[in-house]
């Protein structure tokens, strides 16, 4: 997750990423969209009514949105290493969120503050060394009991493989299977982690995304969800 990398591309992400997914018939919109919609789904049923909740590797604040429509009146804070992708972010989408700047792989907030850490689509581009770091550090900052819900791309779905190899910012990515980024997960001390995968079928196919809801334990959806929950002790 490289800053210069992201400084670079803050201006035209929304332009780049809207080129690299065309085949699938949607806007970015809808990707960012239906992942605030599974993490609503998914803290009401862990009884979370009011969590605070980090989007982590926010960006140029897709999600931001979608989590004041979902979680309106909760307290929502975006980190990212890039500081002009969260300037663009205050740009398009105002400044009711706090803006946090991730420096040498930490988050500038105080230990166990947030109920829920989301981050989509962000591992892919940290480098896999430092993934046990970055998971331990996203534990410090959930308070015991809280959750982690993490959405990545999947490499079994060929149109995804060609989606990222098409795109400029995801040249350097490097995509990991759903099991293998589970298993990171529970090695950096997160309990009872799992994986499901969504969006199985594109817009001309749109009609067959009830579905999808029973496909989640099929290997072939163009991304996945990783959740755990953060046991009680030290992080």
């Amino acid at each position: 997750m490289s800053k210069p990398e992201f400084d670079d591309y803050a201006a035209s992400y929304a332009d780049l990423h809207a080129q690299s997914i065309r085949l699938s018939g949607e806007a970015p919109d809808y990707f960012a969209e239906y992942k605030i919609r599974e993490l609503h789904r998914l803290t009401r049923l862990w009884g979370m009514t009011n969590p605070a909740i980090l989007d982590f590797g926010s960006g140029i604040g897709n999600s931001v949105p979608h989590l004041r429509r979902y979680f309106p009146a909760r307290h929502v804070a975006t980190a990212d290493v890039s500081e002009e992708s969260l300037h663009q972010a205050r740009q398009v989408h105002g400044a009711r969120e706090d803006q946090l700047v991730i420096k040498a792989g930490r988050v500038p907030a105080p230990d166990e503050v947030f109920d829920v850490v989301f981050t989509a689509c962000v591992f892919h581009h940290i480098d896999h060394a430092d993934h046990h770091a970055c998971l331990r550090e996203l534990a410090r900052l959930t308070r015991p009991g809280g959750r982690l819900v993490l959405f990545e791309h999947n490499p079994l779905n060929p149109l995804t493989r060609k989606a990222v190899r098409e795109c400029p910012f995801d040249a350097n990515a490097h995509l990991i299977a759903a099991g293998e980024m589970q298993r990171r997960i529970a090695q950096a001390g997160w309990a009872e982690a799992r994986h499901d995968f969504h969006v199985f079928f594109p817009a001309a196919l749109a009609r067959l995304r009830p579905l999808e809801t029973a496909l989640r334990w099929l290997p072939l959806g163009a991304q996945y969800a990783c959740h755990a929950r953060r046991p009680a002790g030290p992080a």
